[in-house]
């Protein structure tokens, strides 16, 4: 029987090790070629180890939540010969449970002619066959309850009562349990960066409000077209992101990063969308999104977050971006103030759309209101930057035809 090793794959250039996340097969289970063995978590992603051929998992050498590196050996594969057909590895059999070795090395005859209840009431009270009556005996006859009552000793009695009672207190320390889980690499690593972040930045926010009920509007008008010439809805984000381009490009500090002692000005806008999955908050990126039309932005929103959310995002998906929108609205959340994403200089915080009273004209009037939040790095923005920012996506947004004339 020949073998082969099960190797970690070489990581991104920016990763040095990664950690077993799930092996999804056990030792002696058939896999097919480019089945899916393992599953293992780098700082950014998870990455999927295939099977490269038909066979049997044989071992196991790293177990989940181990720390690997690449090109190093997970476990291995026994193939098929040619002339010989699969044989899976020597599995330990099934360990009795206490109750089957009692009956097993118990040296009574065999009581299979007595009723299933009977065999499992002298079980369950360790009663000996002797001291059943030969009346219980009878094959054809059913068990009462009231002969299975007189027939359990006194002592079994009380030690029935004391197990219940033993019972009712497991029971009840079982409901204040606690459960400890290590940290996923993923929002280990995002921890670090948010406190390196907040010890290494001044980070301020500020806020503005804005009328939705023009995109509202155009939303309900003209939705439905949308979607049948596109094959894609029309949703918010687009909105967001068009106004957050024109707006970096009036004030491109917000666009910007600091390096060391410089400051970088980038002449691309790539953003991250912050998405929430099982794992952590991640922020996949959509590049060089001013060449994007608003059908073609919903689109790739679509197939990052479900990408996101299945674990299939690759590193270079993740990588890179120059400023970041994070829509807290879907989570109901009214107003927050977003944490930067390192080494990017401003972050633009959604919210949730709430009918709020508010002064139109001299007069009160119900509107659909939302709050913008901006958060930046004070070393390399100033007040006026990050207020006429807010201010220019407020614009925008409440009069949309200001993207298509840019003005």
């Amino acid at each position: 029987m020949n073998t082969i090793d099960i190797i970690v794959p070489d990581l991104p250039e920016s990763v040095t090790d990664a950690t077993v996340s799930v092996w999804h097969k056990n030792i002696g289970d058939t896999v097919q070629r480019d089945e899916v063995l393992v599953d293992i978590e780098t700082d950014k992603v998870v990455l999927e180890i295939p099977a490269s051929a038909d066979g049997i998992l044989e071992n196991i050498l790293e177990q989940e939540g181990v720390t690997v590196i690449s090109r190093q050996i997970l476990g291995h594969l026994t193939l098929k010969d040619h002339n010989s057909s699969l044989v899976a590895p020597h599995i330990p059999e099934k360990i009795p449970t206490i109750t089957e070795q009692i009956v097993i090395s118990s040296n009574e005859k065999p009581f299979s002619f007595l009723s299933p209840a009977k065999r499992r009431l002298m079980s369950e009270n360790n009663t000996k066959q002797e001291e059943l009556s030969e009346e219980g005996i009878n094959r054809n006859s059913l068990p009462k309850a009231n002969y299975i009552e007189n027939t359990i000793p006194q002592s079994v009695k009380t030690q029935d009562h004391i197990r219940c009672e033993q019972e009712s207190h497991i029971s009840f320390v079982e409901s204040r349990s606690e459960k400890r889980i290590p940290m996923t690499r993923l929002r280990t690593r995002m921890v670090e960066r948010l406190l390196h972040m907040k010890h290494t930045t001044a980070m301020l926010t500020t806020f503005n409000e804005v009328n939705m009920q023009p995109i509202m509007t155009l939303r309900t008008e003209y939705g439905e077209s949308f979607e049948k010439r596109h094959g894609i809805r029309l949703g918010f984000m687009s909105f967001y992101i068009k106004a957050a381009i024109n707006a970096l490009k009036r004030y491109p500090e917000i666009n910007a990063s600091i390096d060391g002692a410089e400051i970088v000005y980038h002449s691309y806008f790539d953003i991250s969308i912050a998405v929430s999955t099982p794992r952590g908050l991640v922020t996949p990126v959509l590049k060089n999104v001013d060449t994007l039309s608003m059908s073609e932005i919903e689109k790739q929103i679509t197939l990052l977050a479900t990408k996101s959310r299945n674990n299939k995002l690759t590193v270079e998906e993740l990588t890179g971006g120059t400023f970041t929108i994070t829509n807290g609205g879907v989570f109901g959340s009214l107003m927050s103030t977003p944490l930067l994403n390192p080494p990017q200089s401003a972050i633009l915080g959604i919210h949730s759309i709430k009918e709020r009273p508010v002064a139109l004209s001299g007069k009160v009037v119900i509107l659909p209101m939302m709050y913008l939040a901006l958060s930046y790095d004070h070393r390399l923005i100033d007040g006026r930057e990050s207020v006429g920012f807010l201010v220019t996506i407020k614009e925008f947004l409440e009069d949309p035809t200001r993207l298509l004339l840019d003005v």
